[in-house]
């Protein structure tokens, strides 16, 4: 039966609904022996998809049902995990949690009361508790609180002998094998051996030939997203993090390191847009208020001095009122070349050392592009407006295409100036250490207002009013 089911689940000639057929077996009446091995046929992340769809009373019955290790294989690959296991006795989350990498533990005891997470603790294996309490030792920011204790060591002076059978004693409890951490006669990180080298080498090989001493490593206390650029740079399977007198204190692994890639892409992506961290579906109304009020007040206050700006020009707009039309457009411009620089400089400074030379690089690149854009957009703003002008408002061809002409001009160079600040003012958070992602946005965005107003009305007063003497 196993074997049909797993060739139905993986078969190259079947494609079929897993979800479906998976929520059957698991809401059947069968005997819970028959659906465990039913469900043994599917992937864990098959079974984690449809167990995100089961009621509380159905879940209660699969965690009776599956056994220990195979649950907290699914539930790794559940969204909501931390939520499941707050439904679960302190015994069978004991249980379950001893089977869970280390980077899970701490989140998956989030969600459950103090005195819960107290006895489930207490319930824990010696291993499962010293992990907790290293974890925990380590602030939510610092790399530290992301590694795994799931490793092979192994010390310098033993033989290649040796090493497999240190090696095969170790599996049994460690699944991360294909790096073995090497370290010297007092503990401390000396290399590491790639499990394929060691497997091949003769016995009469000396260890030493095998250990790449260069092996890459970061330290527990460094912070997450100045460890990220580091960490990317090399394709291992995991990497040691150390204590601060150079003891291995577990590995990071390359799921760890996507997985931290993508909370700082999503913490980034909410900053951007004025938000202290990311939001979801269940949060309070008041907690999300909390999070975006601030930047909100903020920029109330940035946008109170572009109004002020604009009302510095109220003699240009009585004089010349068809102006204020088009005050809009300017503004929105400005800010979607803005935006763009942004996100292609962030891009750029996030994807590892950057010289000053490249930093320069881009600024001239960044400014080309926006002024070529600025003479394309400013060349059709001159062309389209100048007939809308003349065919809907009623002016006179030499008006309208005077009041175009002077919005295309203005049009190029706030394109221009928002190109440039998009690019230098996250640079220079960077600079500074302060996040460009958190900061640059609306700062620029006030920039580039404030560039947009003042080069728009200043050729209107200057040229249609001064020089041509327009009004009207």
């Amino acid at each position: 039966m196993r074997e049909m089911i797993r060739k139905d689940a993986y078969g190259a000639f079947e494609k079929s609904d897993y979800t479906s057929k998976i929520l059957q077996i698991m809401r059947s009446t069968k005997s819970p022996k028959i659906i465990s091995e039913m469900l043994s046929g599917y992937h864990a992340n098959d079974i984690a998809n449809a167990f995100e769809q089961l009621n509380k009373s159905e879940r209660e019955k699969i965690y009776r049902l599956v056994s220990n290790e195979e649950m907290a294989e699914i539930l790794e690959y559940t969204d909501d995990f931390p939520l499941y296991i707050s439904e679960l006795s302190p015994l069978k989350a004991a249980g379950i949690l001893r089977y869970m990498d280390d980077e899970y533990l701490l989140e998956a005891l989030s969600e459950t009361d103090e005195e819960k997470r107290k006895l489930i603790i207490s319930l824990m294996d010696e291993d499962s508790k010293r992990s907790v309490l290293l974890l925990s030792s380590y602030s939510e920011d610092e790399i530290g609180s992301k590694l795994s204790t799931n490793y092979i060591r192994i010390q310098s002076s033993y033989t290649v002998k040796q090493a497999m059978s240190s090696l095969i004693s170790q599996a049994a409890d460690n699944d991360n094998i294909y790096t073995i951490y090497v370290l010297d006669d007092v503990g401390v990180f000396y290399g590491a051996i790639d499990l394929k080298d060691l497997i091949t080498a003769r016995e009469n090989t000396d260890l030493e030939d095998l250990i790449i001493t260069s092996y890459p490593y970061v330290y527990a206390f460094e912070k997450t997203d100045e460890c990220l650029d580091t960490l990317r740079e090399y394709y291992e399977d995991s990497i040691p993090v150390l204590s601060e007198d150079n003891h291995i204190l577990g590995v990071i692994t390359a799921k760890s390191i996507i997985d931290a890639y993508d909370e700082e892409i999503k913490r980034d992506y909410a900053q951007l847009g004025g938000l202290t961290d990311a939001e979801d579906l269940n949060e309070p109304v008041t907690q999300s208020m909390k999070k975006r009020l601030p930047w909100l007040v903020a920029l109330l206050c940035l946008g109170l001095v572009v109004s002020g700006v604009v009302g510095a020009f109220e003699g240009v707009i009585a004089r010349l009122p068809i102006a204020i039309c088009f005050q809009s457009l300017i503004l929105d411009m400005a800010g979607n070349v803005g935006t763009q620089s942004l996100a292609v400089t962030i891009r750029v400074l996030t994807d590892g050392q950057v010289s000053v030379k490249d930093k320069l690089k881009l600024v001239v690149k960044e400014a080309k592009t926006s002024r070529a854009n600025g003479v394309l957009l400013g060349v059709l703003a001159f062309i389209g407006i100048g007939i809308y002008i003349f065919t809907v408002k009623g002016k006179s061809l030499p008006f309208a295409f005077a009041v175009s002409g002077c919005l295309g001009m203005s049009l190029v160079l706030a394109i221009v100036v928002s190109g440039i600040t998009g690019t230098v003012i996250p640079m220079f958070f960077k600079k500074i250490g302060v996040d460009p992602a958190v900061a640059s946005g609306p700062l620029i965005t006030t920039v580039n207002d404030l560039a947009a107003v003042v080069a728009y009305y200043g050729l209107v007063w200057v040229l249609l009013i001064n020089t041509l003497h327009m009004a009207g």
